[in-house]
């Protein structure tokens, strides 16, 4: 069973690392105080076997960090294409660097969107940091942890629109992908599979290259996979999933599945029709390295 393999989270790996992630920002404080400590991550999820690597771009809005936003974008995108070539064995193919954009709110809050009662304000901050993403040179954009579906399809329809202005007169097949993952929650209560696969039918149509499920109990995951594919038809599907508990404010703590486990349940994923793995909060390098062992 084949599949492309994502990296793992940065969050939680930061902080198992005893790297600070102070909220509002969470994540991209590291990439101002910490760089070499996001670099190094990157490098490890490569030498793990990662194809797919997600920059540092979670919180990078003017939203949840200030006027230096964007300059913050740029260099996690910068970090994780460093990071992942000095990772890489020398023959491999060349690194794929997403950049993350993510609920302008909290990801576990769907009632805190700004879709449901401003949608054009957050049509116009998930555009900026679109075009900011495809300007650093990204190779794909993965519109992920959605738990608000129409926060999601704005958010998908603007990076799509910010690919086809950033490769003006290009074929059409030479801008960069779009990605969306939903998120049913740790405690999947925010979306039933249903529900989720309904939202990827959304994205889909948005313009979304592939849809996924993240941020899901590694337990839970394959009920969501298999919705994802009954609507998915010709759309590749992924997943990438959570192993440890919930914690206060920060979201994780680092006591994983095993990683051998983990990946014992994606074999569930990719039999059911899945063909993108990767990892969530609470995994490791150790999990990805057994993904790409055993799938890539």
């Amino acid at each position: 069973m084949p599949a492309l393999v994502l990296d793992g989270p940065m969050g939680t790996e930061l902080a198992a690392r005893g790297v600070p992630t102070p909220l509002p920002g969470w994540s991209a404080h590291a990439v101002h105080e910490n760089p070499d400590a996001v670099r190094a991550i990157h490098a490890d999820y490569a030498r793990a076997g990662a194809r797919v690597h997600t920059a540092c771009t979670f919180r990078t809005t003017q939203r949840a960090i200030g006027d230096y936003w964007q300059t913050l974008a740029q260099s996690a995108v910068r970090l994780a294409r460093q990071g992942a070539l000095q990772g890489s064995p020398a023959d491999a193919p060349p690194p794929i660097i997403a950049g993350s954009i993510a609920p302008l709110e909290d990801c576990y809050r769907p009632d805190l969107s700004p879709a449901r009662t401003d949608p054009d304000t957050a049509r116009f901050e998930h555009a900026a940091l679109a075009r900011a993403l495809v300007e650093a040179g990204c190779d794909l954009l993965l519109v992920e942890t959605f738990p608000h579906v129409g926060e999601l399809v704005i958010a998908v329809e603007e990076a799509a629109q910010a690919s086809k202005a950033g490769h003006e007169g290009e074929a059409a097949n030479d801008a960069m992908p779009v990605w969306a993952s939903l998120t049913p929650g740790y405690l999947c209560d925010l979306l039933s599979p249903s529900e989720l696969a309904t939202g990827a039918a959304r994205a889909i149509d948005a313009g979304a290259a592939a849809v996924l499920v993240n941020c899901v109990p590694a337990t839970r995951a394959l009920e969501y996979v298999q919705a994802l594919v009954g609507v998915a038809k010709d759309t590749p599907v992924g997943v990438y999933a959570n192993a440890g508990s919930a914690q206060h404010s920060m979201g994780w703590t680092t006591v994983p599945i095993a990683a051998e486990r983990y990946a014992d349940l994606a074999a569930d994923w990719l039999q059911a029709g899945a063909s993108i793995v990767g990892g969530c909060c609470g995994t490791s390098p150790t999990h990805i390295a057994q993904l790409a062992r055993r799938f890539a």
